[in-house]
């Protein structure tokens, strides 16, 4: 998923007034996800892992991968220039974020579901004959 998000706020980065920031989830690079989570942490104070209990839920990891979207695709930004974000910029970003946690598993191109798995009952199968008695 990809977009651009326009600022409300705009920020200066390396000295130039940033009023559009550009964004891609599928640049997102494992390297990316750790440092989203790793600087979630260290602004929220939290020491012992997701206190949201579900990525899902987790508000402040959603706003830092949607940073990681912005950094995979603008070599000139960095995690630090998007924290001088505020407002309702934050909720742009937050919500690419969010997006990218809730739309990942239904974007799985190797599932076909026209295609029966392997676990499940062939349809052949006949039903296990029941009477009046059994009940």
């Amino acid at each position: 998923m990809n977009g651009v998000i326009k600022l409300r706020n705009p920020i200066d980065v390396n000295g130039k007034k940033v009023k559009e920031l550009i964004y891609d989830t599928d640049a997102i690079t494992s390297q990316h996800f750790a440092e989203a989570d790793a600087r979630k942490m260290k602004a929220s104070g939290a020491k012992s892992g997701n206190l949201a209990g579900a990525v899902e839920l987790d508000y402040s990891f959603h706003l830092y991968l949607g940073f990681a979207a912005i950094v995979a695709v603008n070599q000139e930004i960095d995690f630090n220039d998007l924290e001088r974000l505020q407002g309702g910029d934050l909720m742009q970003v937050m919500k690419v974020g969010r997006n990218f946690t809730l739309k990942s598993d239904e974007e799985s191109p190797d599932d076909d579901s026209s295609e029966p798995s392997e676990t499940s009952p062939d349809a052949t199968t006949p039903q296990s004959p029941t009477s009046s008695e059994d009940l």
